[in-house]
């Protein structure tokens, strides 16, 4: 009796160590997985948070990051929303601005801003806008803002002119006047380099351009200036509004502008992503 007693105590004994064992390794890997950061990108954004994931300054701030990479658009900002991604780098304030107009139930928050790139006109045929004929065909990206920032370009440049009213979300409606009777062609913007032989000139986020072995200042006829009029267009990074006091994350948005960072930044992109370290009440005005 003795001897079993002892062997039902044994017995006892090693299960309660072993689910303490897998209850202990449980919660390990739960907090590393939880300590990890996953950053969904896309494009240059893509690369750049890949050289910023392995470096010194990451490790420095104690931060451990993954890159995602997701390609649309709508899906990273859905992915970011639902939990799947932590941090999204790639869009515009306009470009957020839209996705929490027609996405109220599940909105993102902006945690900083990184940087302008300019968007350009670019065109195979011509060498200037004022070279643009009557009836030609323009291609636009075919999501709401940047179709939006791309027809307030064409009016800077004098070839439209839009409603007093217009905003981040119009459209080839809110033309005013069309003195070249231009026409519109609507196009997913990571084609625009491929279209340009197709078309008379294509508006092209500069991203896209790079990938395209473009350069919006010096291949472009027409871009967009660093100043007050473009403040909207400023790319931010965003997580969901449920995270938005994360303080890990807001730690990115330091990382992002160490100076040895900006530094691979201008020198891989040829100075065509414009940092813009600037409070987010500067974007909210």
């Amino acid at each position: 009796m003795k001897k079993s007693y002892l062997w039902i105590i044994g017995i006892i004994v090693v299960i309660a160590v072993v689910v303490f064992g897998i209850h202990s390794y449980s919660n390990s890997s739960k907090n590393a997985k939880s300590d990890t950061i996953t950053i969904g990108s896309q494009g240059s954004d893509l690369e750049i948070w890949q050289h910023i994931a392995k470096s010194d300054e990451a490790k420095d701030l104690g931060l451990k990051i993954k890159v995602k990479q997701i390609t649309d658009g709508v899906q990273l900002n859905k992915a970011t929303a639902d939990g799947d991604v932590d941090v999204n780098a790639f869009q515009s304030w306009t470009y957020y601005l839209a996705y929490n107009k027609q996405n109220k139930k599940n909105k993102l928050a902006a945690l900083g801003t990184t940087y302008l790139e300019p968007l350009g006109i670019y065109s195979k045929k011509y060498n200037s806008v004022k070279d643009i004929p009557d009836g030609a065909t323009i291609a636009i990206a075919n999501n709401p803002s940047q179709a939006a920032r791309g027809l307030l370009l064409l009016q800077k440049a004098g070839l439209i002119t839009l409603n007093d009213d217009f905003g981040y979300l119009g459209t080839v409606n809110d033309i005013k006047s069309n003195p070249k009777n231009l026409k519109f062609k609507e196009i997913d913007d990571t084609t625009g380099p491929r279209v340009l032989k197709d078309v008379d000139a294509v508006l092209i986020s500069n991203t896209v351009a790079l990938e395209g072995n473009l350069h919006v200042l010096t291949d472009s006829i027409y871009h967009e200036k660093v100043d007050q009029s473009t403040k909207e267009n400023i790319n931010i990074l965003a997580t969901s509004a449920k995270n938005k006091n994360n303080a890990s994350y807001k730690k990115l948005v330091k990382l992002y502008h160490e100076k040895s960072i900006q530094k691979y930044i201008k020198d891989k992109y040829y100075g065509t992503k414009i940092e813009v370290k600037k409070p987010l009440s500067y974007l909210e005005k």
